[in-house]
């Protein structure tokens, strides 16, 4: 029911930066937690940010923090990805999924999340 669009990725130098974006179809979905997640090539996806309904609270794991910020723009129906610092390790298929859940928490397993975009390609390479 719910349509989610990634864009904005693409080729950047270690140490450079990219915004991800994530719009999706439908009011509700500014009342639903987001998270980003991402896979690389011959390995399972992981999570690398999530926030709640409000924007609020919001998660990420320790390969990421301090260098990604995930936010959310909800008049927009838009929640972004910044990244900071990359680094080849960062090169993967990034992901935006949502959760039906209205004012919902973040949540961090990726079973936990209802619909998926198609992903957008990063790569982080000289």
């Amino acid at each position: 029911q719910v349509q989610l669009v990634e864009s904005g990725g693409g080729l950047v130098q270690p140490g450079g930066s990219l915004r991800l974006s994530c719009v999706a179809s439908g009011h509700t979905f500014i009342r639903y937690p987001v998270a980003w997640f991402r896979q690389a090539a011959g390995k399972g996806r992981e999570i690398v940010g999530a926030i709640n309904w409000s924007g609020g609270s919001s998660y990420y794991p320790d390969s990421v923090k301090g260098r990604f910020t995930i936010s959310r723009d909800n008049a927009r129906n838009t929640v972004y990805l910044q990244m900071n610092s990359l680094k080849p390790e960062d090169t993967a298929v990034y992901y935006c999924a949502t959760k039906a859940a209205l004012f919902g928490q973040l949540v961090t397993g990726q079973s936990e999340y209802d619909y998926w975009g198609q992903g957008t390609h990063v790569t982080v390479s000289s």
